[in-house]
Formats: structure tokens, sequence, C-alpha cells
């Protein structure tokens, strides 16, 4: 899953300047400070982290620091815990057992083991191992809930997961196991078993034992302490991690589909009303406004007297016509998803918490149900911009009246063309069909009934992972589709952004004008996706798209 999603990534860093980024103290004028640097920089300060500093960091190694107040705050919050456990009352999870066995007293002579054997015991997760980039934001995101100093962890744990951050190295944590309810507790477990010594990390996609990573790193297992282990468990970091990748990866694909649109339509031939600011304004959405802008930009400068017309048909179909009301509805379903995803990244997820005045409250910040619910709309947000490409795929290879071979090949009939091409695209439009239906609507009661509704928000994060690489898949292909398609087309009549576009994929991908082994070329397409070289390019032509 890692080794699909990485020439993105590598594209992402490539865009971003190596930065500092300072977090706010809780207020928008002081979110993100930017700075010439040879490596991506974080410093936790207990404030806000953006979308910003996770586009600009996304798919790298990160180094990250805490700031001496953040780490007071930590220590504010450890003196509460401490204070309360001289009192002889029980307290959740920090003298008592877990879930079901919440009544069950542990000695205090016992609390460490009591903290240790719950990582231990929570991770027996299954499946692929989570992609290094989500569990970089893993790391990030559980340190930053730390260092606001409410979880009642000392300032060793702060450090000993940023510790694993500097040093790259990432624990193994399997996909498969959480609940989304008391917080992602297996992958959260498996993340933490390196910090007690325990467990495998991943450097550089080399697999070792924690033990021997930490030794050759110098970096010293952690004791944990009464609470501790409950705090680095609960949260949902497994789901925002996700959220927030899903968000990057998203919007570069919102920006790409709509260049790809452009390239379709022109091959096309297609009329230009439908993306008429005025219509627009008329009904007011605001990714339909940014989309329809985007398509204006990248077919400004048509020939005014081409060899072929334009606007041939009075109007074009859907999947032509109606693109910026379908995929500004994707980019209004990412702007809502990111608000809810950050606003839990910046949020104490665990459980028990300590507030200022010192009181110790168990309550229900670890669900997950509000960033499960907003995983599964972007799901379906973000398959809708690969349904709609396929159907403009189906229009480039079957439909003559565009003046287009059949098959997009000249020799039809002992040639296939790119005719299959688009059977790829229906075959993964129809399995993110399938993965679209809603996980967050499903409750399976754990814990003796203690835990007697879950949000299945990792279920959500998951699958809208595959979703997403399906997503860049189809895009990829309709790149090569109406690469091939523009090719019909003299380029003296094509808007010049779009000439722009189709060199970018010509450079990598010869013209076919016969039958070769294609699926050699969808793998080209998709890494030219997924690098990020088209859109680049784009933008060095003509500007920032929205």
């Amino acid at each position: 899953m890692t080794e699909r999603a990485l020439p993105c990534l590598i594209g992402i860093a490539r865009d971003c300047v190596a930065f500092r980024f300072q977090c706010g103290r809780r207020g928008p004028d002081n979110w993100a400070k930017l700075a010439m640097d040879t490596n991506p920089r974080i410093r936790l300060d207990g404030g806000e982290l953006t979308p910003s500093v996770i586009v600009a960091s996304f798919g790298s190694a990160l180094r990250v620091e805490v700031a001496p107040e953040a780490l007071e705050q930590v220590r504010t919050g450890r003196r509460h815990v401490e204070n309360l456990l001289k009192e002889d009352r029980p307290f959740y999870g920090i003298n008592t057992g877990f879930g079901s066995l919440c009544d069950r007293r542990i000695p205090p002579d016992q609390l460490e083991t009591l903290q240790e054997n719950l990582i231990l015991s929570h991770a027996v997760g299954v499946g692929e191992p989570t992609p290094d980039e989500i569990v970089r934001l893993m790391l990030l995101f559980k340190a930053h809930a730390l260092s606001h100093g409410h979880s009642g962890v000392r300032p060793m744990i702060v450090e000993g997961l940023i510790a694993l951050l500097n040093a790259d190295l990432l624990p193994l944590v399997p996909c498969k196991g959480s609940l989304g309810a008391s917080g992602d507790l297996a992958p959260l477990a498996h993340m933490s078993l390196p910090l007690i010594g325990h467990g495998e990390v991943r450097l550089h996609g080399e697999l070792l034992s924690a033990e021997s990573a930490l030794k050759k790193h110098g970096i010293k297992p952690v004791r944990l302490a009464a609470k501790e282990g409950l705090a680095l468990i609960n949260g949902t970091q497994f789901m925002t991690a996700y959220g927030a990748a899903l968000c990057v990866r998203a919007k570069r694909a919102c920006k790409l589909a709509d260049i790809l649109a452009a390239m379709s339509l022109e091959a096309v031939r297609g009329r230009l009303e439908p993306f008429d600011e005025r219509l627009h304004a008329l009904r007011p959405h605001p990714g339909a406004i940014e989309v329809a802008g985007n398509i204006r930009k990248l077919l400004a400068d048509r020939p005014t007297d081409p060899t072929k017309p334009y606007g041939i048909r009075v109007q074009d179909p859907y999947s032509l016509r109606c693109v910026p009301q379908v995929h500004g509805a994707a980019r209004d379903v990412i702007r809502h998803v990111e608000e809810v995803i950050y606003r839990d990244i910046n949020s104490v997820t665990d459980n028990p918490v300590v507030t200022d005045d010192g009181a110790i409250l168990s309550g229900g910040n670890f669900h997950g149900e509000p960033v499960a619910l907003a995983l599964d709309y972007l799901a379906c947000g973000i398959a809708e911009l690969a349904s709609i490409s396929e159907r403009r795929q189906f229009l480039l290879v079957n439909d003559s009246r565009y003046g287009l071979p059949l098959a997009l090949i000249v020799d039809s009939g002992l040639n296939s063309g790119l005719l299959i091409a688009q059977y790829t695209s229906a075959s993964l439009v129809a399995e993110n069909k399938v993965l679209c239906h809603p996980a967050c609507v499903d409750s399976i009661p754990t814990a003796g009934g203690q835990e007697d509704y879950v949000s299945m928000g990792a279920t959500s994060a998951v699958k809208g992972w595959k979703i997403m690489d399906n997503v860049e898949t189809v895009l990829a292909i309709e790149a090569l589709l109406s690469s091939q398609a523009l090719d019909f087309t003299t380029a003296g009549d094509l808007a010049p952004a779009i000439q722009t576009a189709h060199q970018a994929v010509r450079q990598r991908i010869a013209h076919a004008d016969r039958d070769r082994q294609f699926g050699l070329d969808v793998q080209k397409a998709l890494s030219l996706v997924r690098s990020g070289e088209v859109l680049r390019e784009i933008e060095a032509s003509i500007g920032k798209l929205t």
C-alpha cells in the first residue's frame, strides 16, 4: 500500500518548501510560520496543527521538537494525576482495570505492570501494515495531543514518541483491529510497543526489532507509570491520520480531475457554456464555482478559427457538461471533512482526562463517531471523481460522433486499442461502490456490553485509502485515453494549457498506432498522476488552479 502511494507523496514533498512550523496557541494568527530549512520541522507547543503543515511534510521523514511551555503543561497534568493517586478511591484506568473490568481495583505496587500489560494485550491487530506516511502522522498526532497536558502523562512519553519520529523508526501497525470506539485501541497499542521496547519498526522499508533499533539509535525504552498506557491507546489518531492523509491526496486529485476533464472536453470539441460564471452565480456552491473557473482557465485562448469546430452538439453529455457540479460537490465534501478531522486532531481524545483545575473526568471523548461519519462521507465524495471520469472514458472509446476512431486506434478490429482500459476503470468504479458502503452505520458491542456502541471509523479510514488508490488509477487511465484522443486533433487547434498537459503525458507515454502492452502504459500514467508532474507543468504555464 505504501509503495503504491509513494510517487504521489514524493511529488508533494518536492512541491513544498522546507519549513519550520510553530504551532499557534489556539489562535489563527499564529497557525503557521514558514522559513527556509533543509528538513521539514514541526514544533509542538500545545497549540494547533493545520492542514498546511501536513501538506508540507506529507510523505517525508519528520523533524519534531516540543516547546518548553508544552512540557510544562504536561508536567502540570502529571502532578494532578500523582496527587489523586494519593487518595484512597478508584480512578478509571489509573488504579482500576479497563472496559468491563473497570470495577477491579489494582494495588499501588502493580500500577506500572497494569499499564505495560495494557499495551501488550491490546496489540492484537491484523492485516497489512499501515503505510509509513500514516504511521508518521499517528506518532505526530499522539505526541501533539499529549502535549496539551490533559492526559496525565510524564514529559518522557511525549519525548519518546518524538524520538521515534526523528529517527524515522516507524512502528509496524497492522491496519485492522480497531472499532474506533475507545479510541483506536489495537493500532495505537502497536504504535506504542516500540516505546516500551517491544514490537517491530520499519526504517526505510526495512523491518527491524524495536529492541535492536532503539539500541542502535540510542533511545531508551520507557517504563510506563500509572495512566500512561491508557493515554497512549485511547484516542482517534489512527482514524485522523488516515483522514488527514486522504484530504491531502483528495485535494490534489480534484485539481488533476479538472485538468483531465478539460482534456477530454477538448478532445471531443465540447462546449464552454456549462462553465460560464454567470450560470454558477445562480447556484453558488463554492466547489462548483472553483471547478468552473479552473475549466475556463484551462480552456482559455482556444483558437478562434480551428480546423474542427467547437460545440458541434447543442449539449454535451452530463459527464462533460456537469463537471462543475460533480467535481465541485466532491471539493465541498473534502472541505467539510477536513474541518472535522483537524478539529479532532487538535482535541484531547483520550480517557479519562485531566482538567485545568485538577479533576479527572471519565467520558467519551475517544469515541470516533464524528470522524467515522466524516470519513464515510469523504469516501463517497472522492469516489465520484472516478465515477464521472469513467463515463468520460466511455465516451472517448465508444462514440464516433466526436470524430474519434473506435477504441481510439486507427485500425480497430485488428487492434482492440484502449477499449479494455476503460473496462479496468469500470471495474475499479464498481469496487468503489462496494467500499463506499458506510462502516459507521454498524456497531458490534464489546467488553461485556460496557462498550456497547462503537463507530467502526477505523474501517472507514482503511477502505477510504483503497478508494483513493482506485480513484488515482481511474484518473490515470483518463490521462492515457484523453491524450490518445487529443492525438487526433491538430495541436494548433487546442487551448494552450491543454497542449501543455498533452505534452506532459506524451513525454512519458508514446502515441499508440497499434496494440501493445497497454497495462504498462497504465502504470506509467499512474506514476505520472501520483508524481504531480502534470499539475506542476500546468500551474507553471497558467498559474495556480483553485
